[in-house]
């Protein structure tokens, strides 16, 4: 595991700065992905940071509490709670890649994205992974996954275990439930958790994973689920998973 994701609005600041402590001097091979857009006023709401000083202060930020010299990945995280929404993003990619030619930063990615806005952020500079909700329920992004497996950029699922209430950076995270997914992780020997990161794994070869835990034992399961091989049967049956979400939500 070499891949750790973070942001400094975190916290604020508390998970880049525990990140420091436990690893740094940080060994080689790790690669720390970090983000902008957000910011925590005293209040702990999330609210907009998209400005070019916002911008460059969250990059000062950032290496400041991991103790770096230059960012390996920032995700500029569009506007949107937990979904995408259409609109320019050029200014916010801009101020990234002069920060990049500076040397502060090393790669560019973006995060909570649509089709559109990543075309529209190639245009000025390479981004290198894609940051978007998705998961076994939740499966929009199915085609931008497949385009840019094509052409080699990286998606990083967030929530690959469920996702947020009502649209809104609540407490209130609903954990993926499905029967079938109960059935198919019985049959296999594995948690559903372990079959739900599994299935993430067998979608595209440029998947990477970041399952957020505080339990070692579930680190470890989740670690585990790498290793977990899905039947041709069993992935069927996952993959209608997101069918029968979309039946009872519209019995509901």
């Amino acid at each position: 595991m070499n891949h750790i994701d973070t942001s400094d609005f975190y916290g604020p600041h508390v998970t880049n700065q525990i990140i420091r402590k436990a690893l740094h001097p940080y060994p080689a091979g790790l690669v720390i992905v970090t983000k902008l857009g957000a910011r925590r006023p005293p209040d702990k709401s999330w609210q907009p940071a998209i400005s070019p000083e916002e911008l460059t202060a969250g990059v000062h930020d950032n290496l400041r509490n991991l103790g770096l010299d230059a960012l390996d990945i920032v995700y500029y995280r569009a506007k949107g709670a937990i979904g995408p929404v259409e609109g320019p993003i050029a200014e916010q990619v801009t101020v990234l890649a002069d920060l990049q030619r500076k040397g502060l930063i090393r790669h560019i990615g973006l995060s909570n994205v649509t089709a559109a806005q990543v075309a529209e952020a190639q245009a000025i500079t390479n981004i290198v992974c894609v940051q978007n909700n998705h998961n076994l329920t939740n499966r929009g992004d199915d085609a931008l996954i497949d385009a840019l497996s094509r052409q080699g950029i990286a998606y990083v699922p967030f929530f690959p275990l469920g996702g947020l209430v009502a649209n809104e950076f609540v407490n209130a995270f609903t954990p993926l439930q499905s029967s079938t997914l109960s059935n198919v992780a019985n049959r296999l020997g594995a948690t559903p958790i372990q079959v739900a990161l599994a299935w993430l794994l067998h979608r595209s070869p440029n998947m990477l994973l970041i399952p957020g835990t505080s339990s070692v034992v579930h680190l470890r399961q989740n670690l585990a689920a790498a290793k977990l091989a899905l039947p041709p049967e069993a992935l069927a049956e996952l993959d209608g998973i997101a069918g029968e979400s979309r039946s009872q939500n519209v019995s509901r």
